[in-house]
């Protein structure tokens, strides 16, 4: 059993994340920076993206980095996750599918001392990947109309290093440092009357950010935890070409003129979790977050940012009777999700919301696993000015779990 399931866990993260360049395409990405990518590690995504309250004893928690005071010492735990995403988009005239493969994350971690841990990842932050045709819009303080027609790829990625200390049996405590950079492209032209107007822009993004985090045990089944991200500044600068024709001429008003442009900027997110657990090996995880969008003082063309909330709901369970039998080790994780969005579109919420289930296979009677978890959602609504988004989702994480500096004492 055990060579099977190596063999298939690594063929299919291989089949997956070669097809890595392509991303999740969604109208909702011709916002900010993109639509921002849940790069869950683990078993995470099986139960609805909870899992600020659990430790890093057995796989990368990436979403509280205290977790890494819980790692076992000696331990090096490796991680690579693909997805594939089937989306239909239906709006009250048309009705599209579209399919994507795409890289999840790449992540290693490792402890240094009994009680401390460091972790390494990259992974997307967001992806930018829209296609809008003829869509007619009011001109402001006007009864005419213009035609909109633009197209957009790219994305930011995420680097990260993150440290956790345990300071006592109880309390542990965390940090991350991440980077952001990437870029992307915009290519839009606005018709009125008989006049077109062409825009062909790239803009570049960098910027840091931290995070920190606190995990406390109240007893051996039940743990508390929150996270903090900090606000940050993303600079931004583009690359910009500008091009206006009609029915007497055609003029370059600018041809790939650099300059800065406005900066994007990120909340404050807050995060509370609870994990406890309960006889028969059965686990719950239970999440809030709230990012404060709103006191960015952002806004788009076509939309406003406001705050978000989002709720995550978890459970797994494990039998564990019989240590011989393979399938008694074998976890089984589901969960549920909702968020608000962050997006207000024509003065109505963006809102997500999904179920989830999956299955944890060992790998060789250690720590690593083939997490593969499916997921159902739906994003936004039909009418109103916005698009419905219904996907399915399928992730794979192989979470490899190795012990270095250990003498061996049978030859």
């Amino acid at each position: 059993m055990k060579n099977k399931v190596i063999f298939l866990s690594c063929f299919i993260l291989m089949y997956v994340t070669s097809f890595s360049q392509s991303i999740s395409s969604s109208p909702y990405s011709l916002y900010g920076l993109g639509s921002v990518y849940d790069a869950d590690y683990g078993s995470i995504p099986s139960i609805g993206s909870s899992g600020i309250a659990l430790p890093s004893d057995t796989f990368i928690n990436n979403l509280n980095p205290a977790s890494l005071g819980y790692l076992p010492q000696n331990h090096f735990m490796f991680e690579v996750g693909g997805k594939f995403i089937g989306t239909t988009f239906q709006s009250s005239s048309k009705t599209e599918n579209r399919n994507n493969f795409q890289f999840s994350h790449i992540a290693f971690a490792f402890a240094v001392s009994k009680k401390s841990a460091f972790g390494i990842g990259l992974r997307p932050y967001s992806s930018a990947a829209f296609k809008i045709s003829e869509l007619k819009l009011p001109v402001a303080n006007s009864s005419e109309y213009y035609i909109l027609n633009a197209e957009g790829s790219g994305g930011l990625n995420n680097f990260d290093v993150s440290y956790g200390y345990r300071i006592s049996k109880k309390l542990s405590v965390g940090v991350t440092g991440t980077v952001l950079f990437g870029n992307t492209t915009d290519q839009r032209s606005y018709t009125i009357s008989n006049s077109i107007t062409t825009i062909d822009k790239k803009t570049n993004y960098s910027g840091v950010r931290a995070d920190l985090g606190v995990q406390y045990k109240i007893d051996s089944t039940f743990t508390i935890a929150s996270t903090f991200k900090m606000p940050s500044q993303v600079k931004a600068s583009k690359v910009q070409s500008v091009a206006t024709i009609s029915s007497s001429n055609e003029s370059t008003i600018e041809s790939d003129a650099a300059s800065d442009t406005d900066d994007y900027y990120l909340p404050l997110e807050i995060g509370f979790g609870i994990s406890k657990r309960f006889k028969n090996n059965l686990n719950m995880t239970l999440d809030y977050e709230k990012s404060l969008w709103s006191d960015t003082n952002q806004s788009e063309l076509y939309g406003n940012f406001v705050n978000q909330d989002r709720f995550a709901l978890g459970f797994t369970f494990k039998r564990n009777k019989n240590l011989r039998s393979y399938w008694d080790s074998v976890q089984y994780g589901a969960g549920v999700n909702y968020n608000t969005g962050y997006l207000e579109v024509d003065g109505k919420r963006v809102n997500n919301a999904a179920i989830s289930l999956g299955i944890s296979l060992p790998i060789d009677n250690t720590y690593s696993t083939l997490n593969i978890s499916y997921s159902y959602g739906q994003k936004g609504k039909i009418g109103d000015g916005l698009i419905k988004e219904n996907y399915h989702k399928l992730s794979l994480n192989l979470s490899l779990d190795g012990i270095w500096f250990v003498k061996r004492k049978i030859e």
